[in-house]
């Protein structure tokens, strides 16, 4: 009969408790560096800052300088009129629906200061679809390639 040490049973436990956890760990196929659909910026996507359960995403790099160290002027909120567009949030809100596709997020466009509703979905290629739609009816499908 072969005796097990507690210590051997407890070390057992956690191992097997971390492989049962893995895949809440490990990152979504959404999270990343894209490269905007006419390739004029980029947006890196990841958790929320306020809650790790929802996708955001931020601009990180712009074609133009000036463009990305300009302020977000068109902004309908005057109080957000100053920020510089650099590190801005592009994405917000999105709801996991399934592993690579988020659902129920904001997608914010800085040249026209208007926000939208919008689904990200990575597809087979590796590419990002990326619905942008006004109320939910016209929608435009864009395609963002991982930087």
């Amino acid at each position: 009969m072969v005796q097990v040490g507690t210590m051997h049973v407890a070390a057992l436990t956690v191992c097997l408790a971390l492989i049962t956890a893995a895949p809440a760990f490990a990152a979504d196929p959404v999270q990343g560096e894209w490269v905007t659909h006419a390739r004029n910026a980029k947006v890196r996507i990841g958790p929320c800052p306020g809650d790790v359960q929802l996708m955001c995403g931020v601009i990180t790099w712009t074609r133009d300088p000036a463009v990305g160290q300009g302020k977000d002027a068109r902004n309908r909120d005057p109080a957000l009129r100053s920020r510089q567009i650099m590190g801005m949030p592009a994405l917000t809100g999105f709801q996991r629906a399934g592993s690579g596709r988020w659902t129920g997020g904001r997608i914010y466009n800085a040249k026209n200061g208007q926000s939208y509703d919008g689904a990200l979905t990575v597809l087979p290629d590796g590419n990002l679809k990326v619905d942008v739609c006004l109320l939910k009816m016209a929608c435009q499908v864009q395609t963002w390639r991982r930087k």
